[in-house]
Protein backbone atom coordinates (compact mmCIF):
# COMPACT_ATOMS: atom_id res chain seq x y z
CA UNK A 1 0.00 0.00 0.00
CA UNK A 2 1.43 3.64 -0.81
CA UNK A 3 1.00 6.01 2.35
CA UNK A 4 1.68 8.97 0.16
CA UNK A 5 -1.55 7.91 -1.71
CA UNK A 6 -3.87 6.90 0.90
CA UNK A 7 -2.88 10.06 2.37
CA UNK A 8 -4.04 11.91 -0.56
CA UNK A 9 -7.40 10.30 -0.62
CA UNK A 10 -8.20 11.11 2.98
CA UNK A 11 -7.59 14.83 2.53
CA UNK A 12 -9.73 14.77 -0.48
CA UNK A 13 -12.69 12.79 0.50
CA UNK A 14 -12.50 13.56 4.65
CA UNK A 15 -14.99 16.46 4.34
CA UNK A 16 -17.46 14.46 2.07
CA UNK A 17 -17.03 11.79 4.57
CA UNK A 18 -17.81 13.87 7.21
CA UNK A 19 -21.34 15.06 5.74
CA UNK A 20 -22.01 11.55 4.82
CA UNK A 21 -21.40 9.69 8.21
CA UNK A 22 -23.42 12.49 9.90
CA UNK A 23 -26.08 12.04 7.50
CA UNK A 24 -26.26 8.48 8.21
CA UNK A 25 -26.13 8.87 11.48
CA UNK A 26 -29.53 11.35 11.91
CA UNK A 27 -31.34 8.79 9.38
CA UNK A 28 -30.28 6.37 12.23
CA UNK A 29 -31.67 8.30 14.79
CA UNK A 30 -34.34 8.11 13.12
CA UNK A 31 -35.88 4.49 13.00
CA UNK A 32 -36.12 3.89 16.32
CA UNK A 33 -38.18 7.08 17.18
CA UNK A 34 -40.41 6.13 14.86
CA UNK A 35 -40.95 2.36 15.90
CA UNK A 36 -41.43 4.21 19.82
CA UNK A 37 -44.00 6.57 18.46
CA UNK A 38 -46.18 4.71 15.91
CA UNK A 39 -45.03 1.19 16.04
CA UNK A 40 -47.57 -0.33 17.87
CA UNK A 41 -50.59 1.78 15.95
CA UNK A 42 -49.09 0.39 12.77
CA UNK A 43 -49.14 -2.98 14.27
CA UNK A 44 -52.67 -2.50 15.11
CA UNK A 45 -53.39 -1.78 11.85
CA UNK A 46 -51.77 -4.26 9.90
CA UNK A 47 -53.48 -6.54 12.43
CA UNK A 48 -57.04 -5.27 11.27
CA UNK A 49 -56.47 -6.49 7.82
CA UNK A 50 -56.90 -2.93 6.36
CA UNK A 51 -53.09 -3.62 5.01
CA UNK A 52 -51.38 -6.42 4.09
CA UNK A 53 -49.08 -7.64 6.39
CA UNK A 54 -46.87 -8.55 3.61
CA UNK A 55 -46.62 -5.08 2.08
CA UNK A 56 -44.49 -3.90 5.54
CA UNK A 57 -42.07 -6.15 5.20
CA UNK A 58 -39.85 -4.30 3.14
CA UNK A 59 -36.67 -6.25 1.86
CA UNK A 60 -36.70 -7.91 5.83
CA UNK A 61 -37.70 -5.18 7.68
CA UNK A 62 -40.84 -3.62 9.02
CA UNK A 63 -41.50 -0.98 11.67
CA UNK A 64 -43.40 -3.39 14.26
CA UNK A 65 -40.32 -4.11 16.28
CA UNK A 66 -37.22 -2.09 16.99
CA UNK A 67 -35.20 -4.90 15.54
CA UNK A 68 -37.50 -4.71 12.73
CA UNK A 69 -37.17 -0.72 12.32
CA UNK A 70 -33.24 -0.50 12.30
CA UNK A 71 -33.30 -3.49 9.84
CA UNK A 72 -35.80 -0.97 7.80
CA UNK A 73 -33.57 1.90 7.82
CA UNK A 74 -30.04 -0.46 6.58
CA UNK A 75 -32.21 -1.46 3.76
CA UNK A 76 -34.56 1.94 2.97
CA UNK A 77 -32.60 3.69 -0.34
CA UNK A 78 -31.76 6.46 1.90
CA UNK A 79 -28.80 4.77 3.43
CA UNK A 80 -28.08 3.00 0.67
CA UNK A 81 -27.23 5.93 -1.11
CA UNK A 82 -25.64 7.24 1.08
CA UNK A 83 -22.80 4.06 1.49
CA UNK A 84 -22.92 4.00 -2.84
CA UNK A 85 -21.28 7.40 -2.51
CA UNK A 86 -18.33 5.29 -0.77
CA UNK A 87 -18.84 1.97 -1.95
CA UNK A 88 -20.13 3.07 -5.42
CA UNK A 89 -18.74 6.74 -6.35
CA UNK A 90 -15.24 6.54 -5.21
CA UNK A 91 -14.90 2.91 -6.19
CA UNK A 92 -15.86 3.05 -9.94
CA UNK A 93 -14.08 6.48 -10.20
CA UNK A 94 -10.53 5.45 -8.89
CA UNK A 95 -9.50 3.63 -11.73
CA UNK A 96 -11.49 4.39 -14.83
CA UNK A 97 -11.91 8.29 -13.19
CA UNK A 98 -8.82 9.09 -13.56
CA UNK A 99 -8.04 6.69 -16.85
CA UNK A 100 -10.79 8.89 -18.42
CA UNK A 101 -8.94 12.54 -17.32
CA UNK A 102 -5.85 11.37 -18.91
CA UNK A 103 -4.52 11.50 -15.51
CA UNK A 104 -3.59 7.10 -14.45
CA UNK A 105 -0.30 7.50 -16.49
CA UNK A 106 1.31 10.66 -14.42
CA UNK A 107 0.57 8.38 -11.17
CA UNK A 108 1.93 5.48 -12.34
CA UNK A 109 5.03 7.08 -13.55
CA UNK A 110 5.32 7.46 -10.22
CA UNK A 111 7.03 4.78 -7.72
CA UNK A 112 3.87 2.93 -7.63
CA UNK A 113 2.51 -0.24 -9.42
CA UNK A 114 -0.91 -1.04 -10.64
CA UNK A 115 -1.37 -3.75 -7.98
CA UNK A 116 0.17 -1.25 -5.12
CA UNK A 117 -2.45 1.45 -6.40
CA UNK A 118 -5.39 -1.16 -6.60
CA UNK A 119 -4.97 -2.14 -2.66
CA UNK A 120 -4.46 1.57 -1.57
CA UNK A 121 -7.22 2.36 -3.44
CA UNK A 122 -9.41 -0.40 -1.68
CA UNK A 123 -8.53 -0.12 1.63
CA UNK A 124 -9.07 3.72 1.56
CA UNK A 125 -12.70 2.40 0.51
CA UNK A 126 -13.20 -0.10 3.15
CA UNK A 127 -12.68 2.66 5.57
CA UNK A 128 -14.44 5.03 4.66
CA UNK A 129 -17.24 2.37 4.16
CA UNK A 130 -16.46 0.89 7.53
CA UNK A 131 -16.69 4.90 8.97
CA UNK A 132 -20.23 5.30 7.41
CA UNK A 133 -21.26 2.00 9.09
CA UNK A 134 -19.87 3.07 12.61
CA UNK A 135 -21.48 6.21 11.86
CA UNK A 136 -25.05 4.28 11.74
CA UNK A 137 -24.72 2.09 14.77
CA UNK A 138 -23.71 5.04 16.71
CA UNK A 139 -26.74 7.12 15.35
CA UNK A 140 -28.76 3.60 16.24
CA UNK A 141 -27.33 3.75 20.26
CA UNK A 142 -28.43 7.34 19.85
CA UNK A 143 -31.92 7.23 18.74
CA UNK A 144 -32.90 4.53 21.03
CA UNK A 145 -31.94 6.11 23.52
CA UNK A 146 -34.06 9.40 23.20
CA UNK A 147 -36.97 6.93 22.33
CA UNK A 148 -36.61 5.55 25.51
CA UNK A 149 -36.23 1.87 24.30
CA UNK A 150 -32.34 1.40 24.87
CA UNK A 151 -33.82 -1.52 26.91
CA UNK A 152 -34.80 -3.58 23.54
CA UNK A 153 -31.53 -2.56 22.03
CA UNK A 154 -28.72 -5.71 21.88
CA UNK A 155 -25.85 -3.37 22.19
CA UNK A 156 -23.60 -6.94 22.42
CA UNK A 157 -24.50 -7.44 18.50
CA UNK A 158 -24.37 -4.10 17.07
CA UNK A 159 -20.36 -4.79 15.67
CA UNK A 160 -21.89 -8.44 14.35
CA UNK A 161 -24.16 -5.76 12.37
CA UNK A 162 -21.66 -3.61 11.36
CA UNK A 163 -19.49 -6.65 10.15
CA UNK A 164 -22.57 -7.71 8.27
CA UNK A 165 -22.70 -4.46 6.66
CA UNK A 166 -19.15 -4.28 5.77
CA UNK A 167 -19.28 -7.63 4.00
CA UNK A 168 -22.17 -6.48 2.03
CA UNK A 169 -20.85 -2.91 0.91
CA UNK A 170 -17.40 -4.42 0.70
CA UNK A 171 -18.28 -6.88 -1.66
CA UNK A 172 -20.29 -3.93 -3.98
CA UNK A 173 -17.15 -1.96 -3.30
CA UNK A 174 -14.80 -5.09 -4.87
CA UNK A 175 -17.23 -5.22 -7.63
CA UNK A 176 -17.25 -1.18 -8.43
CA UNK A 177 -13.38 -1.40 -8.46
CA UNK A 178 -12.91 -4.47 -10.71
CA UNK A 179 -15.48 -2.97 -13.30
CA UNK A 180 -13.57 0.27 -13.10
CA UNK A 181 -9.91 -1.63 -13.56
CA UNK A 182 -11.59 -3.09 -16.14
CA UNK A 183 -12.33 0.04 -18.61
CA UNK A 184 -11.20 3.17 -19.92
CA UNK A 185 -14.12 5.19 -19.15
CA UNK A 186 -16.35 6.18 -16.38
CA UNK A 187 -19.74 5.20 -17.82
CA UNK A 188 -19.73 1.93 -18.31
CA UNK A 189 -17.64 0.82 -15.39
CA UNK A 190 -20.58 3.22 -13.77
CA UNK A 191 -23.04 1.29 -15.66
CA UNK A 192 -21.96 -2.13 -15.06
CA UNK A 193 -22.13 -1.67 -11.24
CA UNK A 194 -25.18 0.17 -11.06
CA UNK A 195 -26.50 -2.50 -13.26
CA UNK A 196 -25.66 -5.23 -10.45
CA UNK A 197 -26.69 -3.07 -7.64
CA UNK A 198 -30.01 -1.93 -8.86
CA UNK A 199 -30.85 -5.77 -9.79
CA UNK A 200 -29.97 -7.23 -6.67
CA UNK A 201 -32.14 -4.41 -4.99
CA UNK A 202 -35.08 -5.48 -6.89
CA UNK A 203 -34.85 -8.83 -6.39
CA UNK A 204 -34.66 -8.78 -2.81
CA UNK A 205 -37.70 -6.11 -2.08
CA UNK A 206 -39.82 -7.90 -5.18
CA UNK A 207 -39.30 -11.23 -3.11
CA UNK A 208 -40.01 -9.71 0.31
CA UNK A 209 -43.36 -8.25 -1.08
CA UNK A 210 -44.38 -10.91 -3.28
CA UNK A 211 -44.53 -14.44 -1.97
CA UNK A 212 -44.38 -15.99 -5.24
CA UNK A 213 -41.23 -14.35 -5.95
CA UNK A 214 -39.22 -15.33 -2.59
CA UNK A 215 -37.15 -17.45 -4.55
CA UNK A 216 -35.63 -14.76 -6.63
CA UNK A 217 -33.97 -12.98 -2.92
CA UNK A 218 -31.06 -15.82 -3.00
CA UNK A 219 -29.87 -13.92 -6.10
CA UNK A 220 -29.98 -11.05 -4.40
CA UNK A 221 -26.62 -9.54 -2.09
CA UNK A 222 -28.86 -7.63 -0.13
CA UNK A 223 -30.79 -10.62 0.84
CA UNK A 224 -27.57 -11.77 2.82
CA UNK A 225 -27.98 -8.40 5.11
CA UNK A 226 -29.55 -9.43 7.88
CA UNK A 227 -29.77 -7.01 10.34
CA UNK A 228 -33.33 -8.16 11.87
CA UNK A 229 -31.76 -11.33 12.50
CA UNK A 230 -28.66 -10.63 13.96
CA UNK A 231 -30.48 -7.98 16.22
CA UNK A 232 -32.79 -10.70 17.53
CA UNK A 233 -29.78 -13.33 18.02
CA UNK A 234 -29.82 -15.26 15.12
CA UNK A 235 -26.60 -14.93 12.66
CA UNK A 236 -26.29 -16.51 9.02
CA UNK A 237 -22.62 -17.73 7.99
CA UNK A 238 -23.35 -19.04 5.03
CA UNK A 239 -24.55 -15.52 4.09
CA UNK A 240 -21.46 -14.06 5.84
CA UNK A 241 -19.52 -16.65 3.54
CA UNK A 242 -21.51 -16.11 0.74
CA UNK A 243 -20.82 -11.81 0.30
CA UNK A 244 -17.18 -12.95 1.34
CA UNK A 245 -17.10 -14.91 -1.66
CA UNK A 246 -18.09 -12.46 -3.82
CA UNK A 247 -15.80 -9.55 -2.63
CA UNK A 248 -12.91 -12.38 -3.25
CA UNK A 249 -13.61 -13.62 -6.55
CA UNK A 250 -14.31 -9.32 -7.44
CA UNK A 251 -10.49 -8.74 -5.79
CA UNK A 252 -8.88 -12.03 -7.42
CA UNK A 253 -10.35 -9.82 -11.10
CA UNK A 254 -8.75 -6.65 -10.14
CA UNK A 255 -5.83 -7.86 -9.23
CA UNK A 256 -4.93 -10.16 -12.57
CA UNK A 257 -6.73 -7.57 -14.92
CA UNK A 258 -5.55 -4.66 -13.89
CA UNK A 259 -1.52 -5.64 -14.09
CA UNK A 260 -2.30 -6.98 -17.78
CA UNK A 261 -4.09 -4.50 -19.85
CA UNK A 262 -3.06 -2.52 -22.04
CA UNK A 263 -3.57 1.23 -21.28
CA UNK A 264 -4.26 3.14 -24.21
CA UNK A 265 -3.64 6.51 -24.30
CA UNK A 266 -6.65 8.45 -23.56
CA UNK A 267 -8.72 9.94 -26.51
Amino acid sequence: MSRALFGHLWRSQRTKLLVVAVAIAAWSVFLPIIYSSFGQQIKQVVDSGIIPKQLMNFGGGDPFTLAGSIALGYIHPIAIILVSIFAIGFCVSAVAGERQRGTLEVLLARPVSRRTLYITELVAALLFIGLVLLAAIAGTVIGSAIAGVSSELAVERLPILWLNGMLLWGAFATIALAASVSFDRLTPALGVTLAIVVVSYFLEILGSLWSDAQGLQAYSLFHYLKAREILSGTIDPFGFAVLAAVAVLAIGWALVEFPRRDLAAPS
